[in-house]
C-alpha cells in the first residue's frame, strides 16, 4: 500500500516561531527526516518510499518553502507480507522444512513475487501450497502454537492496525495459480460437504486488504 503522511502545522507553528523564512525551511526539512526515520525505524513504515516536497517528486527536503507539504508515500506491502511470511515460517512445522517453504503470495489470481509492484488496492492472499495445510493450521501435526494463520492474522493486525487489515478464511483455490494446487480429496474428512473424496481442498489463508 502507499500510504503518506503530512507534517501538523500546530507542530510547525511550534517549531518555527519566530524564525525567519530560511531557517523556517530548514527546520521543516530536518523534522521531516526526522519523523521519516522514526516511522521506520518503529516498524510502521517502509524504507520504500516516494518524496513529494512542495509537490516536486522526488526533491530533497532541503527544497522545501514553507509550508510545504513535505509528503512521503510509503509502498507498504513489501514490509507487510514479508511481516506475515517471517511469522508463518516461525510457526510452521520444521521436520524437513518443506511446509516452511511453501508459502505462496497470490494477488490478481497470479503468484506475485515482486511485491513492491503489488497496486496500493490490491487484495494479498497468502497461504501454503502444502496438502496437509489444513491439518498444520487446527494442530493435528502435533506442532506449538497451533492456528499458523489465524495467530499470524492476529499479530498483523496489532502491528498495521491503521494501514491494513487482515482476515483468514479457507479459499477454494483454482488450477493456474501453483503446480501443487488445488489438490483433490482422496478420502472423506468429516461430514462437511467441502471435505469429500474428490472435492478440492480449501485451504487456510491470510487475506491482506488496505483500510480504505
Amino acid at each position: 500500500m502507499a500510504t503518506g503522511f503530512e507534517f501538523f502545522e500546530r507542530d510547525l507553528r511550534l517549531a518555527t516561531e519566530g524564525l525567519a523564512p530560511e531557517a523556517i525551511n530548514d527546520a521543516l526539512a530536518k523534522f521531516a527526516r526526522k519523523e521519516l526515520r522514526r516511522a521506520i525505524s518503529e516498524g510502521i513504515a517502509s524504507e520504500q518510499y516516494d518524496r513529494y516536497v512542495n509537490g516536486v517528486k522526488g526533491a530533497v527536503e532541503e527544497s522545501v518553502e514553507a509550508p510545504g507539504p513535505i509528503i512521503y508515500e510509503f509502498v507498504n506491502w513489501p514490509l507487510v507480507i514479508k511481516t506475515a511470511l517471517e511469522e508463518l515460517q516461525r510457526r510452521a512445522p520444521r521436520k524437513s522444512g518443506r511446509f516452511a517453504a511453501s508459502f505462496i503470495v497470490v494477488a490478481g489470481g497470479h503468484i506475485a513475487s515482486d511485491y513492491r509492484s503489488i497496486p496500493a488496492d490490491a487484495e494479498v492472499i497468502v497461504t501454503n501450497a502444502q496438502p496437509y495445510v489444513r491439518k498444520a493450521e487446527v494442530g493435528l501435526l502435533g506442532i506449538r502454537p497451533r492456528r499458523l494463520f489465524d495467530g499470524t492474522k492476529r499479530v498483523l493486525n496489532a502491528r498495521f492496525k491503521d494501514a491494513f487489515a487482515a482476515e483468514t478464511r479457507f479459499l477454494t483455490i483454482g488450477a493456474g495459480v501453483h503446480p501443487l494446487i488445488p489438490y483433490i480429496l482422496k478420502h472423506s474428512q468429516g461430514g462437511r460437504k467441502d471435505r469429500q473424496a474428490g472435492m478440492p481442498l480449501t485451504y487456510p489463508s491470510i487475506i491482506i486488504n488496505a483500510v480504505r
